[in-house]
């Protein structure tokens, strides 16, 4: 069953070695909607890297050429408007709850499973002065109720067993492919209000040595039968990876995905042997759009997703790694996707439609390395 709920691996990881050489992040998006009733996609991340080497101040990796350590609270929104903005924090500055249940607090930015808080502000002149910070200026401030009601766990490939042998570079967990947000944001002095039944909302964690390349997610809750014309409530679907390492060896083309069909799960993950998953992907930058066909197939079913997003309602989003390199810059992200998703069912060699499905607000991203 990939929807259970596994609060031991959305809790802090940076122990042992990653504490020195490691990030963990937890990340939100969802759809709000301004005073005139435009849907606006935000996204709030809170982002710790190499505790064990945190110093009286934020060390940036790219100013002073050596490994980062700092809390960086990464938030903003796509579309006509778009932004990122963060802000960092010394780790001395960082209260971490160890265990399930986590919970983040740096000044009045804070993380857990139920709720968040925060605000930033940026000034042009430091956001020009100081390329290290990797972000736009603006001011932003949010406070929300947070209520995950489906999950994706990914099981064996991050399970206690292969994250104490550091088996994985990246892992991934996503305790909510299906939030519920609620609350209000201040973005450069406009009011956005977020509502559970309109915030098709997204939750998930990323943990490990490095970040992969290339870089693929795309997730969203908002789906529609195109058969029936019924909105799907009880319905999510996610999909991430593209080059996992298992001890230092890539490995070509594997994507992990779920599709929560109205209560059941479908599957596709390359870890579990005995289901045979395959699968085919392409991720093309238009000039227009970003394009993602995504084909997973399993002895039961199969999965064909069809997505777009307009490049122009999209950030290049900005990350160091624990090396403290900067090797993603042109890792397109956004918050506005839409496309297709159709699910097959497999049996004695006939392939039947199960749904042909609509798809919005999808969370997506992409991006390769830079060449050398």
């Amino acid at each position: 069953m990939t929807n259970k709920s596994d609060l031991s691996k959305n809790k802090f990881m940076l122990v042992g070695p990653l504490a020195r050489h490691g990030y963990d992040w937890w990340w939100h998006s969802f759809t709000a909607r301004d005073e005139n009733n435009n849907e606006v996609p935000f996204f709030i991340e809170f982002f710790i890297i190499n505790p064990a080497l945190g110093g009286d101040k934020p060390v940036f990796g790219q100013l002073k050429k050596e490994k980062p350590s700092y809390l960086m609270v990464k938030m903003g929104c796509w579309g006509d408007n778009k932004c990122q903005l963060h802000r960092f924090f010394a780790i001395k500055d960082v209260y971490i709850k160890k265990g399930p249940n986590y919970e983040v607090r740096a000044d009045d930015c804070y993380a857990s499973e139920k709720r968040l808080k925060g605000s930033v502000s940026i000034s042009k002149e430091d956001a020009i002065n100081h390329p290290e910070y990797m972000c736009d200026s603006g001011e932003m401030s949010f406070d929300l109720i947070v209520d995950k009601k489906i999950a994706f766990n990914v099981g064996y490939g991050a399970s206690k067993a292969f994250r104490g042998a550091e088996a994985f570079q990246m892992y991934w967990h996503a305790e909510g492919i299906k939030t519920l947000y609620e609350g209000t944001i201040y973005l450069n002095g406009k009011k956005y209000t977020v509502s559970k039944d309109t915030s098709y909302g997204y939750a998930d964690k990323n943990w490990g040595r490095d970040f992969t390349s290339p870089w693929v997610w795309l997730a969203s809750s908002n789906l529609k039968s195109n058969l029936t014309g019924k909105v799907l409530t009880n319905s999510a679907f996610d999909i991430g990876g593209g080059r996992p390492k298992v001890y230092f060896v890539p490995l070509e083309k594997k994507l992990l995905g779920t599709l929560t069909y109205e209560g059941k799960d479908y599957e596709f993950n390359f870890s579990k042997l005995h289901t045979l998953c395959k699968t085919e992907f392409n991720c093309v930058e238009g000039e227009e759009n970003i394009i993602w066909d995504v084909e997973m197939t399993t002895t039961t079913n199969k999965l064909i997703v069809h997505i777009e997003c307009p490049k122009k309602d999209m950030l290049l989003v900005n990350y160091e790694a624990p090396d403290g390199i900067k090797r993603h810059n042109r890792l397109w992200n956004g918050g506005n996707g839409f496309g297709n998703i159709k699910l097959y069912s497999l049996k004695h060699n006939e392939i039947t439609l199960i749904d042909d499905i609509e798809v919005k607000n999808v969370g997506c991203e992409y991006g390769e390395y830079d060449k050398k």
